[in-house]
């Protein structure tokens, strides 16, 4: 892996009273390389910016993700590289959805992350948003 992460954990372990499975860190150390700051993504479509026909924060959350892995790897990096994420959702309720699902995306990198339940966002309709930070090696 490109970049150094301290402190490596599992969302099972620290959460295990909620059924997820997280591989994150407490810190990321990365030297040199392009970094990619990701605006935050939401379940819409990245060619036309048209939100996808699902109230479903599992559902949602694929989308989001896969707009994240998209963006990283138009930038010529992959998954790997993603240093850092921010969740953000409506509803506490829909967490253990949200990153369970987010979890078959960054199993193995072990972003730092931070999570956030805030009143809205942009869209009513929107239940989750992630942005995130990639650093590609030179």
């Amino acid at each position: 892996m490109a970049h150094t992460r301290i402190r490596k954990f599992n969302t099972r372990d620290t959460y295990p009273e909620q059924k997820l499975d997280n591989d994150l860190a407490q810190a990321v150390v990365t030297q040199g390389g392009k970094i990619v700051w990701l605006r935050g993504q939401c379940p819409q479509n990245l060619d036309d910016a048209k939100n996808i026909d699902s109230h479903d924060p599992v559902e949602q959350t694929h989308k989001v993700m896969q707009n994240i892995k998209q963006l990283i790897e138009e930038a010529g990096g992959s998954m790997e590289h993603l240093v850092k994420v921010v969740v953000y959702i409506t509803d506490v309720r829909h967490r253990e959805a949200v990153y369970r699902t987010m979890g078959e995306y960054i199993k193995g990198v072990h972003p730092v992350s931070t999570g956030l339940v805030v009143q809205a966002l942009a869209r009513p309709e929107w239940l989750v948003e992630i942005d995130g930070t990639a650093v590609i090696p030179e």
